[in-house]
């Protein structure tokens, strides 16, 4: 049974609109990565179940604006926005820089639904289950994921030098 999309997306767009608003901060961003969303559920409703859409739309949500984010970094939309971006970068602290860095090691490495499963939990303050959920995965492998990523950046973590 094909997923109606029409009723999704009156069903489920707010919820879409809400989750792009969270992750991109931006209005119009939001709007058009909402609209992504339910274009990629239209170029697949055929072959999609209807159970636990919302779940499956929140998910789409998360990685169409973390794939716009990644996007936006690699490829600014005007040519002085790179040179933008280097001079704003040049104003953070220590503090928030030294933050990205480790953030940029913890992830490099990890599979993009470990950093879905991080934004959910730790950000979004979902419950294990209800990240398994969203996810399609067993709620201990979310655990397992998550106490990875916690051993990862513990090593990463330089030790704070006794005074």
């Amino acid at each position: 049974m094909a997923i109606d999309v029409h009723h999704s997306y009156q069903r489920y767009g707010p919820m879409v609109l809400r989750r792009c608003r969270v992750l991109l901060r931006e209005e119009q961003k939001a709007e058009d990565a909402m609209h992504d969303v339910f274009v990629r559920l239209l170029s697949r409703s055929q072959d999609l179940a209807p159970t636990g859409l919302s779940s499956l739309l929140y998910r789409m949500a998360t990685q169409v604006c973390l794939n716009r984010m990644r996007s936006e970094r690699r490829h600014p939309e005007h040519p002085g926005d790179a040179l933008l971006l280097h001079i704003a970068a040049q104003d953070d602290t220590e503090g928030a820089t030294g933050a990205r860095e480790l953030l940029a090691r913890l992830f490099g490495a990890e599979p993009v639904s470990s950093r879905v499963i991080a934004v959910l939990h730790l950000h979004d303050g979902m419950t294990l289950a209800e990240v398994a959920e969203a996810t399609g995965m067993s709620v201990s492998g979310v655990r397992k994921r998550l106490r990875s990523m916690r051993t990862k950046l513990e090593r990463l973590q330089p030790k704070e030098q006794a005074a």
